[in-house]
């Protein structure tokens, strides 16, 4: 996009560091200062205090020469997520499909290390966990926080599991960082979080990612029951029509 800096209220120097935060991605999570300047079109010099300020801001990570996104950033996607429209996309989607299943449905976004419930659905049952939307869970101990994590890169990842610590919730939550990211690299190859009372006894959830359009996790969704249904039937019965209807998301949120 061509952008008018010849406009008095233009500013150019957030412009550019817009620019640095948006040419990191999957295939350049790390980049030295030189790699910046010359993706950025920036003199070294400028690349150089445009990382600075970003790492001061804690936006950016410094690893020796190398630079990359914090987990941050994320927050600047709550953003829009929470007001442009994003939620409103979603919910309409998700309580069609808890109608037909007859189970709660819900969709989060990442905040930090926790996710923030942005729509859900129920249906009237005498056992239902009381959710509302804005709730915040830990995202290690929730499906729908390790179907978010799992877009993250591993140095990514284990800066936020280090950064706030998992904490007992039940006597089944993961707490040893090296479990939970064998737990989210499963995720990762298999498309699909599960998880097991580890947030409260009896719960049990399902959730896949829900990708924007550039390919990036912008949210997740999830199934979640009360009882003793298994996981081969989540999978099964649930799990199809859970990615359908992600799939009917992402193709609506391609056209905002």
């Amino acid at each position: 996009m061509r952008l008018n800096e010849s406009r008095s209220d233009f500013v150019n120097s957030l412009a550019k560091g817009l620019s640095v935060i948006a040419s990191f991605g999957s295939d350049r999570p790390e980049m030295t200062i030189s790699e910046v300047a010359d993706l950025n079109d920036l003199s070294r010099a400028s690349a150089r205090r445009i990382l600075l300020t970003l790492t001061e801001l804690g936006y950016v990570k410094e690893r020796g020469t190398k630079y990359s996104l914090s987990p941050k950033t994320l927050s600047l996607g709550y953003g829009f997520l929470s007001s442009a429209g994003v939620a409103d996309v979603i919910a309409p989607h998700i309580a069609e499909l808890s109608a037909d299943i007859r189970e709660s449905v819900s969709a989060a976004v990442l905040d930090g290390s926790e996710v923030i419930y942005v729509a859900r659905s129920a249906p009237t049952k005498v056992m239902q966990v009381r959710i509302s939307i804005g709730s915040r869970f830990p995202a290690a101990a929730t499906a729908l926080g390790r179907a978010l994590l799992s877009d993250l890169d591993e140095a990514s990842l284990l800066d936020l599991l280090k950064s706030k610590p998992p904490q007992m919730a039940t006597p089944f939550t993961k707490t040893a960082i090296k479990d939970l990211v064998s737990a989210i690299d499963l995720v990762r190859k298999q498309g699909f979080a599960f998880v097991d009372q580890e947030l409260e006894l009896g719960l049990k959830s399902i959730a896949v990612p829900v990708r924007g359009g550039n390919g990036a996790v912008i949210a997740s969704i999830n199934v979640a029951t009360v009882g003793k249904t298994s996981k081969t039937t989540l999978e099964r019965s649930l799990l199809p029509a859970l990615r359908a209807c992600a799939k009917e998301i992402e193709s609506e949120l391609a056209l905002l």
